[in-house]
């Protein structure tokens, strides 16, 4: 039917490309994050059991395959299934067969990544965990390679990341006054939760740069983002804006896959004719080049991307475009309201959600160092020994690693504790197990300064961290320079014969 053609945009086949199998890449990361911490977090000896947490919210409404029952191997099970069902789409297998198939992949994660969120508490309280279910869901009605990518369905990925950006523009403007005057870059470099390995090289640039950076960050949330529903070259070129910025976000900290995430979503708005003014070696015509691939003219013929989408598949993505339309209603709302939300879902499905990060930014950087001794006598004289985490800063002359898109979620929850409080339910319970040398708990870790001793003792001290300049680099060999505040836990021990 010609009124249908509308709702076939075969110049957007690189764009799906992107999107299906680069998603599908954050899923995979995001259940190996799982399967390789969730046991010792939140498993059933972990620092919040979820059996516990099911016991106490008897009626869960949010939906989760773990309603009725917790075990750790049900848990492991789920993470195992999500890492097959992504590297699938990875590979392109799903897109091979009809719309259905990979509709189906891209719900079954998810639902599966779904049931481990909404179980997940404080250590998966985080916007990226909705941002990646909302992204999965919009992107199952991508269809196939044997249908044109919808165009509403695309449209769609463009408002989610609108939302992203512009929702996190809004938040800065409307929060601290370090985004109004320029200065908020002076430091989040060096206070970020999670530095990389560029990040103290970011922080040292002279200041007009950064007064620079907060400048081109304003503009790339809350001008470009308009542009991504312009007339081609204009929506690619906001696309490139986006992903430049992001580039950078990426080089100079860790934020898990909210960067990534960023990127792949621009890449909606970016079209094949564009996509191959930049890159030479992407087809212009996807479906022309892959048709002549086929066996026989004819075969290429029918299978070209010019074909127009099945009516039943076109029923189903009008379907899931208009209750996407319908659920947008609440983010638009949020976007002009006074009292904006940041990362919050307005159903228990976590679709239409709002989005935005860091309104304000944090001054200085305190750091909670967490110690253990064999003394019996825990005064200042004993041998304290410090443990030393994957992410998060320490070791005052090692380099911060590079961990994005992978996400350590205790290094993350450690950098909020002085920010609200150390004494935090899920934060004793990590010194209990350290004290008792729990290996899951351990294996959390970088170092165990006791090689898998049990301490006599432990504490927890802050420390206020900030980067060495050059100078201080060149004659101390640190690339931090840190200043004991005070004893933020005494020495805690076990009771005699525990």
């Amino acid at each position: 039917m010609e009124w249908t053609a509308w709702f076939d945009a075969p110049e957007y086949e690189f764009a799906r490309q992107v999107l299906q199998r680069g998603i599908a890449t954050l899923y995979f990361v995001a259940f190996l994050s799982s399967l390789n911490q969730f046991p010792a977090l939140l498993g059933e000896r972990g620092l919040l059991p979820v059996p516990d947490f099911l016991a106490r919210s008897s009626r869960l409404r949010r939906p989760t395959l773990f309603s009725w029952r917790y075990t750790d191997r049900l848990l492991r099970t789920v993470c195992w299934a999500g890492l097959a069902i992504a590297a699938t789409i990875v590979m392109g297998l799903p897109q091979l067969g009809p719309p259905w198939v990979p509709l189906l992949a891209f719900l079954a994660l998810w639902l599966l990544y779904m049931s481990i969120v909404n179980v997940g508490q404080t250590f998966y309280g985080f916007g990226w965990e909705m941002l990646l279910l909302e992204a999965g869901f919009i992107v199952a009605f991508l269809g196939s390679d044997q249908t044109p990518p919808p165009r509403t369905i695309l449209i769609l990925l463009a408002w989610l990341v609108f939302r992203l950006e512009f929702g996190a523009g809004m938040i800065k403007i409307r929060g601290g006054r370090e985004w109004r005057d320029l200065t908020a870059l002076y430091y989040h470099h060096e206070t970020q939760p999670m530095p990389g390995p560029l990040s103290r090289q970011a922080h040292l640039l002279p200041k007009p740069w950064h007064r620079i950076e907060v400048l081109g960050n304003h503009f790339a949330q809350l001008v470009v983002p308009f542009f991504l529903f312009a007339p081609q070259p204009l929506a690619s070129m906001a696309a490139g804006i986006i992903i430049f910025t992001q580039l950078w976000l990426v080089a100079s900290g860790n934020f898990a896959w909210l960067n990534w995430m960023a990127i792949l979503l621009a890449f909606a708005a970016v079209s094949d004719p564009v996509a191959h003014a930049v890159i030479p070696a992407i087809p212009l015509d996807w479906h022309a080049a892959s048709a002549g691939t086929a066996a026989g003219a004819g075969a290429g013929a029918a299978g070209a991307a010019g074909s127009q989408a099945p009516v039943a598949w076109l029923v189903v993505v009008l379907v899931a475009t208009v209750l996407l339309v319908v659920l947008s209603y609440r983010p638009v709302e949020n976007l002009f309201s006074r009292y904006q939300l940041m990362n919050a879902a307005f159903n228990r499905w976590q679709l239409g959600n709002t989005y935005g990060a860091f309104g304000t930014v944090t001054k200085q950087r305190i750091e909670i160092v967490v110690e253990g001794t064999f003394a019996a006598d825990p005064d200042d004289a004993a041998d304290w020994r410090e443990y030393g985490f994957r992410g998060k800063p320490g070791d005052v002359r090692r380099i911060p690693r590079q961990w994005a898109p992978y996400h350590l979620r205790l290094d993350w929850l450690m950098w909020f504790l002085p920010l609200r409080t150390v004494h935090e339910q899920w934060f004793y319970a990590f010194l209990a197990k350290l004290l008792v040398a729990d290996r899951p708990t351990l294996r959390l870790l970088r170092h165990d300064p006791f090689d898998g001793a049990r301490p006599r003792w432990v504490r927890a001290s802050s420390y206020l961290y900030r980067f060495a300049t050059r100078e201080e680099f060149r004659a101390t060999g640190q690339r931090w320079i840190r200043m004991l505040l005070d004893e933020s836990i005494p020495p805690l021990s076990l009771p005699p014969g525990d």
